[in-house]
């Protein structure tokens, strides 16, 4: 298991855009298990929509994309790269995000070839589907923090 502090020595992504409260668990290269807490305070429910509060479905695609990342660059490999997002396929939603729920993040790596990779990703809400697609991304250089 990750806890915020050691997913943030992977990623480098910062609240309020670091979308993965716990990494449950992780094999390296191969797949990746997070969880988001959504909170009422999450800034975006400001304006998305008042009165009714639903979790962006890109920022819930962003959550997954992070988990994934978090598998790929704990290769000895990448470590200390960056991983940018270069496609989405076949991207469902399937149930809305609220206030009071708990993302389970799924992503399994599905191709790893050179600088590009693919992944496919499941967020669940109490066992439901909310969002199922395939992530493609990229790697970058390593970056110094």
């Amino acid at each position: 298991m990750l806890t915020t502090e050691q997913i943030q020595a992977i990623l480098p992504h910062r609240y309020p855009f670091l979308m993965v409260d716990r990494i449950l668990e992780i094999e390296a290269g191969k797949k990746a298990v997070g969880l988001k807490n959504v909170s009422a305070n999450e800034q975006f429910f400001n304006g998305h929509f008042p009165g009714y509060p639903v979790m962006p479905g890109v920022l819930i695609v962003e959550a997954l994309a992070q988990v994934g990342a978090a598998a790929v660059l704990q290769l000895e490999a990448n470590k200390g790269r960056l991983a940018f997002f270069t496609g989405i396929d076949n991207c469902r939603f399937k149930r809305q995000v609220v206030p009071g729920d708990q993302l389970r993040l799924e992503v399994e790596l599905t191709k790893l070839r050179g600088s590009m990779g693919k992944g496919h990703a499941i967020a669940t809400v109490d066992g439901e589907i909310a969002c199922e697609c395939d992530i493609l991304f990229a790697l970058g250089p390593v970056v110094e923090k």
